[in-house]
């Protein structure tokens, strides 16, 4: 295979200035080069030999280029196959490469082109290594659809073994973009619950009138459109786990219901005074500090201890830097259509040292944004993967007077919303996530602030 590294080459041409000047340029490169004048010393080659790469003439005495290309790539299947040709055409050029041949080269061509392009295979030949190498890292470092291998994350793969067998509840803490539901996932899928299904509802993402009716369901006439009796996720859930996440944002007539849960295993659903019997693992997440929202109010205490029995603090990307070469080698794969992509090791240093507000969602994201711009290239470049949140407008212009605190903080939040919905192109869940705030948030800002 190609690699950095001595190169054995075949030539075939006839055509004797070739032979001497790309032979030469060849080995100018580093690379052994057997040069043969026809068809039919190139075949004998081939059987003698094992050769890395082979450029051979279409047009040659004896046996011509087809025949050559054909042998080598049945003798060689690993070899890079080249073909040269003073009468090519769209046609030859489009069966050639349906035969494996990597790459034409039309006479007259400059031997810097056919240098070119055996380094460009070299790179990408070096870039699936690299890639193999990681994927195989994370296959071996990586609990279900979790990544990475730093210390904090295998905390977590730790909490996860040691609570996911029991019935207990548990509350996931962590930011944005952590991956809070991957780590609920492998609590229910490595529990005894894992053959039942896990149902999912974001507090954040659901309107507050909806909550109780998607958690609880509802009976027919219960409300003007309520046609047919609904189950809600408890009930969907039966005999497996409901995830609840952003349930900070959770309102407090729900918590109260939710409580009830916890206490007494049965709901009722909306407009219906009969207990349900509801066998369900609880598992909640949240992006706030909830002791902090008991102490201001805002969460129940008795809730907050009912759902508090196993906690697991999933860390933030800017404390597990060390996961970074993993997961951009798993987005990679995940994004890259089977393209061998990769990052300069000052790529590499330079995303380990940002701080990732958005975490592994926005590294994701940046990966994802990285490929679509690649183009032809191979190696994904800095300013694509670290693309700045600098618009024009954000800076903080001199107002012209003296405002108040609260005037200039309310300037500077209408000023960073509109650049963040300005970079996001609109996307409000992602301004929301780039902004700390619950997309309810935002919208109550936007109305408040006539964005």
């Amino acid at each position: 295979m190609l690699g950095w590294r001595a190169v054995k080459i075949l030539l075939a041409d006839d055509e004797r200035t070739i032979a001497v000047t790309l032979g030469d340029a060849l080995r100018g490169e580093g690379h052994e080069v057997t040069v043969v004048a026809d068809g039919e010393q190139a075949l004998r080659a081939l059987e003698a030999e094992v050769f890395d790469c082979v450029i051979t003439d279409i047009r040659m005495p004896k046996v011509d280029g087809l025949a050559v290309t054909k042998r080598a790539r049945e003798a060689h299947p690993q070899a890079a196959v080249f073909v040269t040709t003073a009468y090519g055409s769209f046609d030859l050029g489009f069966q050639l490469r349906g035969d494996g041949v990597k790459g034409v080269f039309q006479k007259p061509f400059f031997n810097e082109e056919v240098i070119l392009r055996l380094r460009a295979l070299e790179e990408e030949r070096r870039l699936r290594q690299e890639n193999q190498r990681l994927k195989n890292e994370i296959v071996g470092q990586r609990f279900g659809r979790l990544i990475g291998t730093s210390v904090p994350m295998r905390a977590v793969y730790e909490q996860i073994a040691s609570i996911a067998s029991s019935e207990c509840s548990v509350l996931i803490e962590g930011e944005n973009g952590t991956g809070k539901e991957l780590v609920a996932q492998q609590v229910h899928y490595n529990s005894p619950r894992r053959q039942a299904p896990m149902e999912v509802i974001s507090v954040a993402s659901t309107p507050e009138s909806l909550i109780d009716d998607v958690l609880f369901g509802h009976v027919k006439g219960a409300f003007t459109d309520a046609r047919a009796d609904r189950p809600g996720k408890f009930e969907s859930a039966q005999s497996g786990s409901i995830f609840i996440d952003d349930i900070d944002d959770m309102p407090l007539q729900t918590q109260v219901k939710l409580l009830r849960v916890l206490q007494e295993r049965q709901i009722e659903r909306i407009g219906d005074s009969k207990p349900i019997r509801v066998d369900v693992r609880i598992i909640v997440a949240t992006k706030a500090n909830l002791w902090h929202l008991v102490q201001e109010g805002k969460f129940r205490e008795d809730l907050f201890h009912r759902l508090n029995v196993a906690h697991i603090r999933v860390p933030p990307l800017r404390e597990r830097a060390g996961d970074i070469p993993l997961l951009v080698a798993h987005f990679i794969e995940k994004y890259g259509k089977g393209r061998p992509y990769g990052v300069t090791p000052e790529g590499i240093e330079a995303l380990e040292k940002y701080s990732w507000p958005g975490n592994v969602r926005e590294l994701e994201h940046s990966v994802e944004r990285a490929i679509a711009y690649a183009g032809g290239e191979n190696m994904l470049r800095h300013e694509h993967l670290l693309k700045p949140l600098t618009l024009p407008g954000s800076e903080v212009p001199f107002a012209g007077r003296l405002s108040t605190l609260e005037e200039t903080r309310r300037e500077a939040e209408v000023r960073h919303i509109r650049a963040v919905l300005a970079y996001t192109k609109g996307h409000k869940g992602e301004a929301a996530r780039i902004l700390g705030i619950t997309r309810k948030n935002l919208w109550e800002k936007m109305r408040e602030y006539g964005l």
